[in-house]
């Protein structure tokens, strides 16, 4: 582990909280899963943005000073047959580069000498249930020695504003990691699609978990601890479902297959969305929307880089996606009228209903203020042309180098009237992962082709 990155975030958010605040912050819990099994531990993120520390029943608390304490599991032979070596209290300060360590059975006792004299606790809000409460009874007994000339904190702060901030902007390690969990997930990709056609070729029947067991094989193979989220397999007109899961539908001949998979890697996530013939092989009218889609990624990443808005990418894929609905008459002009109408009164919608990308980086929807703070100030009114609600806009984020974020335009389309029997149950999502850089962007899932031409020659291959 290289514990100067640790060291360097926790003494840039000393500096943020200022030198009498403190920063308390645990892991996530365990959860329990049915009975006595519990479902597989995965930390807190920020916990361990700050410390890289996995272990569960971890607590870190960072002095405005850059003093470092952690809290942990102590050793116990027992334990540790069952569950496996712990670190400890003994051995953290030298692993971890924090500057003292203790058992998180001394979290009590420790926890109001540490808050006292402190100006303000920063904890994170509405996260970590019973935490608010936790931390109001060390104020209480801080409070109860005031005759002793105790100092309590007098402000509480919510600790995911500085936080969010430091990780919205990737340093150099934190994109390399990234790289390469966005190489594994597109090999893994690569092997659903040629799995699928190659099934198909023998005549043996191709469900969507065939072709999970493909990814997740592909993830573990290469290191990966975790799948980055539930991976999306669908088949056939599940593709329309956005957030479907991969499950026992039947992949058919001639039909589109979805995929929207990533892999963890080291606490960071991939997130990588293809869509592809089962067969190997697009039909004029999925090759037509395929073509679409494409079409709008490319202006969506053309307008992606430093100095640009966050909004930039979603408005460019709309302009794309709406003439498209138009040309291929999914949308009707003597109906909706022409492409500033279809923009204006958001017509495109029910064929194109989510956001054309997220931060991504320790968690698959990463945090991060989608509003530009220099301009949190200037806000508009406006009036939703679907819902007719009343919304509040703001600025959007301007971007810049470093920041990470997906950029996966799609087209859905259910039957209904007008539309185009040809086009009914196709669901086509393309979405990659891009870095933000001064002249634009790059695109590191790149590893899994996108053109419809390469696409069928490597399922054939």
């Amino acid at each position: 582990m290289n514990t100067a990155i640790y060291q360097a975030r926790r003494a840039e958010l000393a500096r943020r909280i200022g030198p009498n605040g403190i920063a308390i912050l645990p892991t996530a819990p365990e959860q329990q899963r049915n009975r006595d099994a519990d479902f597989l531990f995965r930390h807190d993120s920020y916990f361990f943005y700050l410390c890289g520390f996995a272990e569960p029943k971890g607590w870190l608390v960072v002095q405005g000073d850059g003093r470092s304490t952690l809290f942990c599991n102590p050793k116990d032979v027992e334990r540790e047959i069952w569950d496996g070596i712990r670190l400890g209290p003994e051995a953290a300060p030298a692993a971890l580069g924090v500057d003292a360590a203790f058992s998180v059975k001394d979290l009590d006792a420790q926890m109001p000498g540490l808050l006292d004299g402190r100006d303000a606790v920063w904890f994170p809000f509405a996260i970590h249930k019973g935490l608010e409460s936790r931390v109001d009874g060390w104020l209480g007994g801080l409070r109860a020695r005031v005759r002793y000339g105790t100092l309590t904190p007098e402000t509480q702060r919510d600790l995911c504003g500085p936080l969010d901030e430091m990780r919205l902007v990737k340093d150099a390690s934190e994109q390399s990691t990234m790289r390469r969990a966005a190489q594994i997930s597109a090999g893994a990709h690569i092997r659903a699609m040629q799995l699928s056609a190659q099934m198909l070729r023998e005549g043996k029947e191709v469900r969507e978990y065939h072709l999970d067991a493909e990814l997740l094989h592909e993830f573990r193979r290469h290191g990966s601890q975790y799948p980055a989220y539930g991976s999306i397999v669908a088949a056939g007109a599940n593709a329309c479902v956005l957030h479907y899961r991969a499950d026992a539908g039947l992949v058919r001949d001639g039909e589109l297959v979805l995929i929207d998979a990533g892999c963890e890697l080291d606490g960071y996530a991939s997130d990588i969305t293809r869509t592809f013939p089962a067969n190997g092989k697009f039909s004029g009218p999925q090759r037509a929307l395929y073509e679409l889609v494409r079409a709008s990624q490319e202006a969506a990443v053309a307008v992606t880089k430093a100095g640009a808005r966050f909004t930039d990418p979603h408005e460019a894929t709309v302009k794309v996606l709406s003439q498209g609905m138009l040309d291929l008459g999914l949308l009707d002009r003597n109906k909706v009228g022409s492409l500033e109408d279809v923009i204006e009164k958001r017509a495109y919608f029910q064929f194109y209903m989510h956001r054309t990308g997220h931060w991504l980086g320790m968690d698959v929807h990463d945090c991060g203020a989608y509003t530009e703070p220099s301009e949190i100030g200037n806000k508009t009114e406006r009036k939703d042309a679907l819902t007719g609600e009343t919304l509040i806009s703001r600025p959007a984020r301007i971007l810049q180098s470093g920041m990470v974020l997906t950029i996966e335009p799609g087209i859905y389309v259910r039957p209904a009237p007008g539309v185009p029997e040809q086009f009914h149950h196709i669901g086509i999502r393309i979405e990659d992962d891009a870095i933000v850089t001064h002249s634009g962007c790059e695109l590191i899932s790149r590893g899994v082709p996108v053109d419809p031409d390469e696409i069928e020659a490597l399922i054939r291959g």
